[in-house]
């Protein structure tokens, strides 16, 4: 079989094969494997199940890092593919197979043309992206520096359906959001439910508390500042005529600057503080800060907005608009290396509904995965060609 067929095959066991979190130990083996025979230094993570690869190339140089994060959600599968998954309440619902197998392609396709690069190039095999810090745990086993020295530019692509297939998209600047998470339990005195007035109900007020959250966000913030807070979760008793003790919810939080991250974490602490009070009950509000916004650099984004036209055509690249309200841990490696993140589209499937990543019903069509695994190995072999001309 050729590249494209392989990449296709690997992206069919992975995704039969799903698993969740840090520790992915079939997910790694499948990569190692996927990776055997080729010129690479390849180690693995300690506090998770890591995979990082150097690629020495011919001459010295700069440093390129590209990454495909590996982990799988629990979502049970209800999509109709002859490959879905075989692990009860496992899916890879947003397409870390297709990242995973697509970074692998770049491997073999930068591993055939080493002696021309003039540099180094680092893949990140990563894990526990979904909500697991994977990327921060592989910052603090040294990723960014696995060649040696600090990366010079990283570049990374996520598959979604939002996007014609096979349309590369992105934006300079901001281009994900910032995530935050909201955990609020009121408490109060429990009791009949025949006579409220003789308990202390938590769950009028955790109510209230979920409604005036979306009336701050319109009300405290500019409406070219966006913010969203959604609850996803809440939680109260066990039947109709009992009033409970407590009242917990969680909610989401998403901004797109610094300034307004730090402001919805006062705002909202104190709102449900306040109202709990109001009400002479108790709340406990936690504020937890987990990824910061994902930010293209201005430079590198052009680059590879470059690099895409040319390779494919500028008809295959779009310029986005706004930002995208998700979030991503590769926020935290851009944090530190200049580079880019960008979308490739891949819905696949002859659905007439398009069902989007997270979705149990999402299907991402792998012929994709070529065009991704091409476009990582030219901004990789282009980069490191780039700054040896800039100093010629």
């Amino acid at each position: 079989m050729g590249l494209r067929e392989d990449l296709i095959e690997l992206r069919r066991d992975l995704h039969r094969h799903p698993e969740i979190g840090l520790d992915l130990p079939r997910t790694q083996r499948r990569v190692l494997a996927a990776l055997e025979g080729l010129p690479l230094e390849v180690s693995t993570g300690r506090a998770l199940s890591s995979v990082t690869a150097v690629l020495r190339g011919g001459r010295p140089g700069p440093v390129v890092l590209l990454r495909g994060d590996m982990d799988a959600l629990p979502v049970a599968e209800l999509a109709d593919v002859p490959f879905a998954s075989t692990v009860p309440g496992v899916m890879h619902a947003c397409g870390h197979d297709l990242h995973t197998a697509g970074l692998v392609g770049a491997a073999h396709l930068l591993a055939a043309r080493r002696e021309g690069l003039a540099g180094d190039v680092v893949f990140m095999f990563q894990p526990g992206e979904e909500g697991h810090n994977g990327a921060g745990l592989m910052i603090d086993e040294g990723v960014l520096e696995a060649a040696g020295r600090p990366a010079d530019a990283a570049y990374g692509l996520h598959v979604v359906t939002d996007f014609p297939r096979g349309v590369f998209a992105g934006r300079p600047g901001p281009l994900m959001s910032a995530a935050a998470g909201l955990f609020v339990r009121v408490v109060g005195l429990g009791g009949h439910g025949s006579a409220p007035h003789d308990a202390r109900d938590p769950i009028p007020a955790a109510c209230e508390m979920v409604l005036a959250l979306q009336t701050m966000v319109g009300r405290r913030f500019s409406p070219f500042e966006p913010v969203v807070v959604t609850v996803g979760a809440f939680h109260a008793g066990t039947l109709r005529n009992v009033i409970p003790d407590e009242a917990v919810f969680e909610a989401t939080v998403r901004t797109f600057s610094a300034s307004a991250a730090k402001q919805i974490a006062e705002d909202s602490v104190r709102l449900c503080e306040g109202i709990a009070a109001a009400h002479g009950l108790h709340a406990d509000v936690r504020f937890e800060t987990e990824y910061p916004v994902t930010v293209n650099d201005d430079a590198e984004f052009a680059f590879v907005a470059d690099t895409a036209a040319d390779l494919f055509g500028a008809e295959r690249f779009h310029h986005m608009e706004h930002p995208d309200p998700g979030s991503e841990d590769f926020s935290l490696v851009l944090q530190r290396v200049p580079g880019a993140y960008l979308f490739l589209g891949a819905a696949g499937g002859d659905q007439p509904v398009v069902h989007h990543n997270h979705s149990p019903r999402v299907v991402f069509d792998d012929d994709v995965l070529h065009d991704g695994a091409v476009l990582l190995a030219a901004l990789a072999e282009r980069r490191l060609a780039r700054d040896v001309t800039a100093a010629s």
